[in-house]
């Protein structure tokens, strides 16, 4: 009997109740967070597991998973003895990252075709790699097993929003209104902060300091020292707040008690964390430019949700943006439809 269609998140849940699922990732924190972010939402346990392939096969990923001798170490295959990838196999494994595209073949392999493959971002290989993938709008790949949404998959929900604004840290609540959460991010391949990069960055804050907003801030591994000292300067002498890096990182907190951000243009994944919490975003180019980040944030002002970051304060409303429901959704309907037919 062919069981309902899923339209909403509380029906998937309840029908992929018990549902064995593994995490794949190189360990990656921006893929793990990701494919946790997609699990949660569908109320899943989650088993991780992390590939860490050696030279030579590090270097054939992930064009070569056709080939499973070539395609992934020997030591990792699954099933092999020392294997991080041994059974009872999962009913659906989610992998992002390109060193993990070549295992979802294998474990469907080593499964006898019962395990539902599932990717994150582009394999930059063929979309047959897993039975489901999903990509951003401004990637490419495209295909009848693959979705695209504007915003990427995280683990920000509006109940922990809530739940973190009900009981703000105390550095956070001392703050004066309007507060204004500042977003660090840092060099990437595609941008990088120069000097002068880094004074209007800083002299903008300076400006919005000024207007009366309370700043809270947090830089992130990739922050150039010189950038986080000087945004670290600004922001303290202004009676505001930037994290010291001792204990957990308030990013949530600050999210959630911002009543706008400010965010660097070249992280992808803070400015979609950002957007979901339907707050003014505004945006600061460092050096530098990327198709598709361009595309990315292109699409976002369209939709009303960032603006440049010039140093005021702008009021404005628009939608929260949260691909994350709609990717869950998607993956639990393609996996019902997988179960029957392997039936």
């Amino acid at each position: 009997m062919t069981k309902p269609a899923l339209s909403t998140l509380l029906e998937a849940r309840n029908a992929l109740a018990g549902t064995r699922l593994w995490v794949l990732t190189d360990g990656k924190m921006g893929d793990l967070a990701q494919c946790l972010g997609v699990a949660e939402r569908l109320g899943l346990s989650v088993i991780e597991k992390v590939v860490k392939p050696r030279a030579p096969w590090l270097w054939l990923m992930p064009l070569s998973w056709r080939i499973p001798l070539l395609a992934i170490d020997p030591k990792e295959k699954p099933g092999a003895s020392g294997s991080p990838l041994q059974g009872p196999w999962p009913d659906i494994v989610i992998a992002s990252g390109r060193r993990a595209a070549p295992y979802l073949p294998a474990i469907k392999r080593a499964s006898g075709g019962r395990t539902f493959t599932v990717f994150l971002k582009d394999p930059r290989t063929s979309a047959d790699i897993a039975d489901f993938i999903w990509v951003p709008d401004h990637d490419r790949l495209r295909g009848p097993n693959v979705m695209p949404t504007l915003t990427s998959p995280h683990r920000i929900t509006p109940e922990m929003l809530a739940e973190l604004r009900n009981h703000p840290p105390e550095g956070l609540a001392r703050l004066t209104k309007p507060r204004v959460a500042v977003l660090i991010g840092g060099n990437s391949k595609d941008f990088r902060f120069e000097a002068g990069d880094i004074t209007r960055f800083t002299e903008a804050l300076e400006r919005l300091a000024q207007s009366g907003a309370g700043l809270m801030a947090t830089a992130s591994r990739r922050t150039p020292p010189a950038l986080e000292a000087a945004a670290h300067a600004v922001i303290t002498a202004a009676g505001g707040y930037f994290w010291d890096g001792s204990g957990e990182n308030p990013y949530r907190a600050l999210l959630a008690n911002a009543d706008a951000l400010v965010v660097t243009a070249e992280s992808v994944n803070m400015v979609g964390e950002a957007v979901s919490t339907g707050k003014p975003v505004l945006v600061f180019r460092p050096t530098g430019a990327s198709r598709k980040i361009d595309q990315f944030l292109r699409g976002l002002e369209e939709k009303g949700a960032i603006r440049p970051f010039s140093g005021a304060l702008e009021d404005y409303s628009y939608e929260p943006m949260d691909a994350t429901p709609a990717i869950a959704l998607e993956l639990a309907r393609r996996y019902m439809a997988f179960s029957e037919r392997r039936q």
